[in-house]
């Protein structure tokens, strides 16, 4: 490697570490924070003078906190699960079916995408809570993932248009009707694209504030860890290290979730592409 060479490796790597650097001191400072006494909490001190992992302990016997948790797990599960279940059929008839109106449903799908939750929240409201009478649950959230997401769909459809169209006709020639070619042929070949949208779906709903603040907000019961969060710190807006533990507890799931599926994850989104 000649001089010019070793320059750009430095620079180019000193740039990747100062990027690395300015996302993970913050996770890092919040950690800390977690770990330290209340009175500590409140100093400039950077890190604990003793450890406290009790904190996390207090946290989780604050009232409520297990419910939320549960309640976030069957959001962010169940959701997932019946987003992608209803994704898939949609975005494969999408990227492999001609038929009249082909163009106009992806244009409605897209459509759909640049349409902001605030504009249809009150008919939606009123449907789910004053005619069906799940207000107070997360269920008005949950049932209409049963019919698909746009952007799952959407994301699918690209990643379907990547598979060679010679291996679904291989499997029609053996005689694979459109179900067994989906199930048998494209599913297996779709996996790092169905996990992108997974992981995505997951972040999603797991994040997600406005959707439990608008159907849940009436029954503590029903709240989940991003909703349940705001009270909490309500509840102990002095104590800084039970709040940064309970944010610590809140994060935990995602960032491990997203390190153990990051290949694929990254797969997913790369093979996507612009192909339509």
């Amino acid at each position: 490697m000649n001089r010019t060479g070793l320059l750009r490796w430095v620079g180019v790597h000193a740039l990747g570490v100062a990027a690395a650097l300015f996302f993970l001191l913050p996770f890092v400072f919040v950690l800390l924070t977690s770990l330290m006494s209340d009175q500590q909490a409140l100093t400039r001190d950077l890190t604990p003078d003793t450890w406290e992992f009790g904190n996390y302990v207090k946290v989780f016997e604050t009232p409520g906190f297990l419910t939320w948790w549960k309640n976030s797990l069957l959001y962010a599960g169940l959701g997932t699960l019946l987003t992608v279940l209803s994704s898939i059929p949609v975005a494969y008839a999408l990227a492999r079916f001609r038929f009249r109106g082909r163009r106009l449903s992806l244009m409605l799908v897209v459509s759909m995408m640049m349409l902001p939750p605030q504009v249809v929240i009150i008919p939606m409201y009123l449907f789910w809570v004053k005619q069906l009478d799940l207000g107070g649950t997360l269920w008005p959230l949950i049932i209409p993932m049963a019919f698909g997401d746009a952007f799952s769909i959407f994301l699918l459809r690209q990643f379907l248009l990547t598979i060679p169209e010679e291996y679904l006709d291989a499997a029609r020639v053996d005689g694979c009707g459109e179900l067994r070619t989906l199930l048998r042929v494209v599913l297996p070949m779709a996996k790092p694209g169905i996990a992108a949208v997974a992981l995505f779906q997951f972040f999603y709903c797991w994040n997600d504030y406005f959707g439990p603040q608008i159907y849940a907000s009436e029954n503590p019961a029903a709240w989940t860890l991003s909703y349940g969060l705001e009270s909490f710190k309500g509840a102990h807006h002095t104590d800084w290290n039970l709040t940064m533990a309970a944010t610590v507890l809140v994060m935990a799931p995602v960032i491990a979730l997203f390190f153990f599926a990051q290949k694929a994850f990254v797969e997913g989104v790369t093979l996507t592409g612009v192909k339509g």
